[in-house]
């Protein structure tokens, strides 16, 4: 009963918080309001949690909101910046590198604790890596939980302060409102969503129904457009799922490692933004679409700041996979090059 209590209360606060931060115009009101208000509440010692399948339930709407934006035509373009998500991908794990020196050093932490702790990746993906070579699992999982928190709180902030809009060419697929298009587009989906989990694929119900969506969209089928409702609906679902992850415990159990992986934190967005713009003055893309492209979020979040505020949703949606897939497929290696490199072996 206490637990059913708990749900209900974090579903009210998250969707106040999203209605507070609409209402008073803030960035990504859906997502920030019921991230930041879960977390005020929690920290306070409420315990608020989000509902069971809440987050996946989430990431699927997000996911089919922004696989409309991949039109065969924009499919191509972004397939023709390959090259540029390629090198953003595996500068976001040297830059995680390079904070992680920073994050052991201040922290007072083993080497393989800070590096994992400090990788953009998910959470879940980065505790599993971890611990093969003995990594800290709650502290890695307390970084990532900082870490997008931080980002989803000043990135589309500071964007939306410096009057940032448009500039690429990106729009949703443009065809008629169907519930019964809607429905089989979300069938396909979470088809996308059960194929990835059963074959252990990291954050599957954002990648299987982002995949899905995207594939048959780039095939030119129009089955419906997304609604606008069900994709805030995702954000606060998103966001409650998110601000569940932290209780009071969070900052008073290691104060040192936390406000460490803050500073770190900060030093990576720094890092990401440099990377971003050296990537987009070499090829040619709207600064702004590649600071999104670029920073240490996660998919959804950082996707969905770019749907709103028009910055190249499928760039940076795109950019976001396959960082993902290099992070997944290429961490463990990577991370045993640099420390034979690093400890001059």
């Amino acid at each position: 009963m206490a637990n059913t209590r708990n749900i209900l209360l974090g579903l009210l606060v998250s969707a106040s918080g999203g209605a507070l931060c609409a209402w008073i115009k803030t960035p990504l009101p859906w997502m920030i309001g019921p991230l930041v208000g879960m977390a005020i509440f929690n920290f306070s010692g409420a315990r608020l949690t989000a509902p069971p399948l809440g987050r996946e339930a989430g990431q699927l709407l997000i996911a089919v909101t922004l696989g409309l934006y991949f039109t065969p035509a924009v499919a191509r373009e972004v397939w023709g910046s390959a090259s540029v998500l390629l090198a953003a991908a595996f500068g976001a794990i040297l830059i995680g590198f390079a904070a992680s020196r920073v994050l052991a050093r201040f922290a007072k932490i083993d080497p393989a604790t800070a590096f994992f702790a400090s990788v953009p990746g998910g959470a879940t993906e980065m505790a599993i890596l971890g611990e093969r070579f003995d990594a800290a699992v709650d502290k890695v999982a307390v970084a990532h939980s900082l870490r997008i928190l931080i980002v989803v709180c000043t990135i589309p902030v500071l964007l939306t302060l410096a009057d940032v809009h448009g500039g690429d060419i990106y729009r949703p697929v443009l065809v008629l409102f169907s519930w019964k298009g809607l429905l089989a587009l979300f069938g396909v989906a979470a088809v996308g969503g059960v194929i990835f989990s059963n074959i252990g694929f990291p954050n599957p119900w954002m990648m299987g129904p982002l995949i899905a969506t995207i594939a048959i969209t780039a095939s030119g089928t129009e089955l419906s457009a997304m609604s606008g409702l069900l994709t805030n609906v995702g954000q606060v679902l998103l966001g409650c799922a998110l601000g569940a992850r932290f209780s009071r415990s969070f900052l008073s159990d290691a104060p040192r490692f936390v406000a460490a992986v803050v500073g770190c934190i900060v030093l990576m967005m720094l890092m990401s933004t440099a990377m971003a713009f050296g990537l987009a003055k070499a090829a040619d893309i709207f600064f702004p679409s590649m600071v999104l492209a670029a920073a240490p979020g996660g998919i959804a979040e950082m996707s969905i700041t770019a749907r709103t505020l028009q910055l190249g949703v499928a760039l940076v949606t795109a950019a976001h996979v396959t960082r993902v897939l290099v992070i997944v497929s290429s961490t463990l290696p990577v991370y045993r090059l640099l420390t034979r490199l690093s400890s001059g072996r």
